[in-house]
């Protein structure tokens, strides 16, 4: 701590306002939101709360409870750039939202998290959104919901350099307790579903991470966008694979070398199934809603090749419990979690076989949530 500095983060737990945003679990339209398709996440009730108190300089001050640690930073430094630290989530919305032509004054924020970072559940839109809300309240300002979620994957996007799409931070900030969110990621019109009581999503968590999750994350990007490239050629209509329908693509399939055409095949197929799966829970097909989530789980453990062994064993021995609708993994992929549809009813025998299983298999215990949809980003 600088001499003479009278306060820190830490020493104020319990002063200011406190602001909450929840993570996510994407039930079905994984690496399709930044190819301006279709998804479907669902607000969980694991949060990251943000404690912010007015400061009377230009300074932000910033303590997690997480890391027990300690940062700061001046609101009028030039040119700030991230050090790959968990801080960067934080310093990118208040860079962001600076140069968006919000006047940020000095702040201390105090930030715990509940969200199991590396599980795929969005621990970085939690903290980005949560981070927004604080800075603009103590600062005077509102932002709508939308322009909330803009900002904030901008803020992850440009500086701490994650190609992300919208899908997090959107459902962080719109999520409904009890409904699932069908988002078009071009448009960002959005509907929110009910999700049934005679269901329940149970996220298992593999609780491995491999090193190749940000890294690949940022290359099946790159691989997408190759293929835009390649079939706008033919395709005077296309700027995204959102654009491509999958006759489409098998058509134009011999301009593509054959790595980018199975990531966009995977894509496009996604899309297709997000839209499906939404008339599906609108009917209470709960069948058809597992078989799609079957299906996407395939073609991200083939096409798009982000899955891994600890996630495809989770599936494997998830689906044939009685009640099991569906399984497949979730958020960007080599390790974090899964998410399965489980009649109500089945939810402890799931738990029973999956974990033994998963432990004698693997010799991890895995950590497995039933979860509800939950509410988005507020105060307290």
């Amino acid at each position: 701590m600088e001499p003479g500095r009278q306060e820190s983060a830490g020493s104020l737990p319990r002063q200011g306002r406190v602001f909450r945003a929840p993570g996510r679990v994407n039930l079905i339209g994984e690496h399709t939101d930044y190819n301006d398709g279709f998804v479907m996440p669902a607000a969980i009730g694991f949060y990251t709360f943000v404690t912010v108190a007015p400061r009377p300089d230009r300074k932000l001050l910033v303590f997690s409870e997480n890391f027990s640690e300690e940062v700061e930073f001046d609101l009028d430094e030039e040119r700030p750039k991230a050090r790959g630290h968990w801080s960067d989530y934080v310093r990118g919305v208040a860079v962001t939202l600076q140069q968006a032509g919000y006047d940020l004054p000095g702040a201390t924020l105090q930030i715990r998290g509940e969200v199991p970072i590396g599980s795929g559940l969005s621990s970085s839109a939690a903290i980005e959104v949560a981070t927004g809300l604080a800075l603009l309240s103590n600062a005077g300002l509102v932002a709508d919901k939308v322009t909330l979620a803009r900002l904030c994957q901008r803020a992850e996007n440009e500086f701490v350099r994650m190609r992300c799409g919208i899908m997090d931070q959107f459902i962080s900030c719109v999520g409904e307790a009890d409904k699932v969110l069908m988002l078009d990621c071009r448009t960002l019109d959005f509907k929110l579903l009910p999700l049934p009581e005679a269901v329940r999503l149970v996220i298992s968590n593999t609780m491995v991470r491999h090193e190749l999750a940000s890294s690949e994350y940022n290359v099946r990007r790159a691989e997408c966008v190759a293929g835009v490239e390649i079939l706008a050629q033919k395709l005077n209509h296309v700027r995204a694979l959102r654009d491509v329908g999958e006759a489409e693509l098998e058509q134009q399939r011999s301009l593509l070398p054959d790595v980018i055409y199975r990531r966009c095949r995977h894509v496009v197929s996604e899309n297709a199934r997000v839209l499906a799966a939404a008339e599906a829970l609108e009917q209470n097909d709960f069948e058809r809603f597992g078989e799609l989530m079957n299906k996407s789980h395939f073609s991200l453990r083939d096409d798009y090749e982000v899955s891994c062994r600890e996630l495809d064993l989770m599936t494997e021995l998830a689906r044939p419990v009685t009640g099991v609708f569906g399984a497949r993994m979730t958020g960007g992929g080599f390790g974090g979690c899964t998410v399965n549809l489980v009649r109500a009813d089945s939810v402890e025998q799931f738990k029973k076989v999956v974990r033994q299983g998963y432990q004698e298999a693997t010799g991890i215990t895995p950590k497995i949530y039933v979860c509800q949809a939950a509410n988005g980003a507020a105060e307290l």
